[in-house]
């Protein structure tokens, strides 16, 4: 188990501001944010108005007509972005293999909120006989990696799992541990979408969204001015695969390997112990074999809330030092994704680590000096190190870290 080595061959993104993995890597170096006022209903007299939408998406272009009526709009993001990974892997029929050898893990943080909602308007207004046969699965956290597997006839192992924001890694690490085990590819990342009424009050009745006008002011994590986040929508999709197999298939590319991963929970409030993420950034390096000079940047979670953006500067703090690593949270361009944000900033940092470049982090101009974060602002900046660390974390104490390195 030890000596198998888990890489990812295939990308696929679809996120604001970027459909497709190239195009949200310019977007990302371009600093061009897509954050604006939310345009799939009225939001008159909402608190918060701006969101980073998916636009320009076609599901029809994608996916096949009899898809259409059974899927909520994350799950239709979810099955373009596996294509999308499947193809830059160079994933088919002709590529040797067998269904039991391939597995998919995805997570969600919201599910099929669009969907379900929508049924459920039809159920109080004409009755239970109008309700879609499709709503007893298309709600459930698990329906992208069923949906995903019944497309692309992946039948080995998988999973769905649910941790807010860190439910991306989360998945990318089990997605790992399946590969170690000797599954030889394993689809995994992460996926949401929430912007119909009932999911956008869902999440601004969660304390964090930025109640802003201003979608140059509105996101500003480790800034003074921090005041929430902006929800976005989408995520990736990545192929994640035992090297020594994807080398005898012929392997196109090999973006880097998922190095070490680690998952830590904080305590409860008021017990008195420091947070998990501390821990959890050492356990991700200690399971790399890597020392915290060998990183050479961080995509930092970037929550927006000052407790929050505390909590993650003292814990980069006491692991690298005072400005002792660029940090960086490219999600200002996007919003937070939530579980699509995680495997988003892996695609990053992977594609940080292929062209030496680290994108920087738009809108946030004030950090706090006790902060003692090296935080890339402005222009995007040369990457120093070949080894990269995504953080996320998520409501309740969720932590978890991503090690990344070249091959």
């Amino acid at each position: 188990m030890s000596g198998t080595r888990a890489v990812v061959t295939g990308l696929g993104v679809v996120a604001p501001g970027g459909l497709g993995t190239e195009e949200y890597w310019k977007t990302l170096l371009a600093g061009q944010h897509a954050l604006g006022p939310l345009s799939r209903f009225d939001t008159t007299g909402q608190p918060a108005t701006l969101a980073g939408e998916v636009r320009d998406f076609d599901a029809g272009a994608h996916l096949p007509d009899r898809l259409l009526p059974q899927t909520d709009v994350s799950t239709r993001y979810a099955l373009v972005a596996a294509d999308w990974a499947l193809a830059d892997a160079g994933v088919g029929p002709e590529s040797g293999l067998a269904d039991y050898d391939m597995g998919v893990v995805t997570s969600t943080a919201q599910g099929g909120f669009d969907f379900t909602h929508r049924e459920f308007r039809k159920l109080w207004a004409q009755g239970p006989e109008f309700v879609s046969v499709y709503e007893s699965f298309a709600w459930f956290y698990a329906v992208n990696t069923g949906q995903i597997s019944i497309r692309n006839g992946m039948r080995g192992p998988s999973a769905a799992l649910v941790a807010e924001q860190a439910g991306g890694l989360d998945a990318l690490g089990h997605a790992r541990r399946s590969v170690r085990r000797g599954t030889p590819l394993v689809l995994s990342g992460g996926v949401d979408s929430a912007f119909d009424p009932w999911g956008w009050s869902a999440q601004f009745a969660g304390g964090r969204v930025s109640t802003a006008r201003d979608p140059e002011r509105a996101y500003l994590p480790f800034d003074r001015a921090a005041r929430g986040h902006v929800p976005g929508e989408g995520g990736a999709m990545l192929v994640v695969e035992d090297l020594a197999s994807a080398r005898r298939r012929g392997v196109r590319q090999v973006y880097g390997e998922i190095a070490g991963y680690a998952a830590t929970f904080d305590p409860p409030p008021g017990r008195g112990r420091p947070p998990g993420l501390t821990r959890a950034v050492g356990l991700a390096l200690a399971d790399a074999g890597l020392e915290p000079t060998d990183i050479g940047v961080v995509f930092a979670d970037g929550a927006a809330v000052p407790a929050l953006d505390r909590a993650e500067a003292a814990a980069l703090r006491e692991v690298f030092g005072v400005r002792g690593v660029p940090v960086t949270v490219p999600k200002t361009l996007t919003g937070r994704m939530y579980a699509g944000g995680g495997p988003a900033d892996v695609a990053a940092a992977l594609l940080t680590l292929r062209e030496g470049t680290v994108p920087a982090t738009v809108h946030t101009d004030r950090v706090p000096q006790e902060y003692g974060l090296d935080l890339v602002l402005g222009e995007p900046r040369p990457l120093r190190a070949g080894a990269a660390l995504v953080l996320a974390r998520g409501r309740h104490g969720f932590n978890a870290a991503v090690v990344l390195t070249t091959v």
